[in-house]
């Protein structure tokens, strides 16, 4: 069993809006618009059972390549959403953090995540990661970089370049690594999220499509992860033997 029965850190990579408005014949952009509902409730969900950090995958680098107009209308139901939801958010106690490539997006987004993300950053309830024009790949690159340039300022040694210097120029830097990734839509991979924080994550694949997704899907993935011993690379008789010595 996982003695941490309630995770830290919650990923989740929101799939399924296009299908299920296809199932229902409606425009994918119902869809997405039901997505944003579905994602209010988890947040409020998960801040209630007492996790502290959830990561939601909103938009891809990838999905650039979508049709150009589905593209604008999620840029404008972002701009919409910010403008809409930062209220309530704020009121509650949540903490607002973008990750991705923000000079891929509209100078206006870009002033309002930065104007949502100040308003919020005193809160302590919940920090809540919303990763727009975000791609793995992208990350461990960007964080490569950054690296380089220290080595080449003779702020860093090459030799001291380590798995922790790296993290620490990550996207998410300063937070834990997720603890349990959720996926909906039946798809069974990562798709380019989270590349290097989620070595280590438990993994929970639902056919749900993300619109339908609510409180009992969630108890269930959290129910999931209760059970799981997580080893990190160790035996479980290693484990027991730390938690032996840290009951001295």
């Amino acid at each position: 069993m996982n003695p941490t029965a309630t995770p830290v850190h919650v990923a989740i990579i929101m799939d399924g809006n296009g299908r299920w408005a296809r199932q229902r014949m409606m425009p994918r952009q119902a869809g997405h618009r039901a997505g944003v509902r579905a994602a209010r409730a988890v947040v409020e969900a998960c801040a209630r059972r007492g996790i502290s950090h959830l990561s939601l995958f909103a938009f891809s680098s990838e999905n650039w390549r979508r049709p150009q107009r589905e593209v604008g209308a999620l840029m404008r139901l972002f701009l919409e959403a910010l403008e809409r939801e930062v209220d309530e958010l704020h009121g509650n106690g949540v903490r607002l953090r973008f990750i991705g490539d923000r000079s891929s997006l509209s100078a206006e987004l870009q002033a309002r995540m930065a104007a949502a993300e100040e308003r919020t950053r005193d809160n302590a309830r919940l920090v809540l990661v919303v990763a727009l024009a975000y791609g793995g790949r992208w990350d461990i690159a960007q964080a490569a970089r950054a690296l380089a340039d220290d080595v080449a300022a003779g702020e860093l040694a090459p030799d001291q370049v380590d798995e922790a210097h790296l993290a620490q120029r990550l996207a998410l830097a300063g937070m834990p690594d997720p603890d349990l990734l959720i996926r909906t839509g039946g798809e069974h991979r990562i798709s380019n999220f989270l590349l290097w924080n989620l070595a280590y994550s438990e993994c929970w694949f639902t056919d749900c499509l993300w619109p339908d997704f609510g409180e009992a899907e969630l108890d269930a993935a959290l129910a999931r992860f209760a059970a799981v011993e997580r080893r990190f690379g160790l035996t479980s008789e290693q484990l027991v033997a730390e938690e032996g010595e840290d009951a001295c």
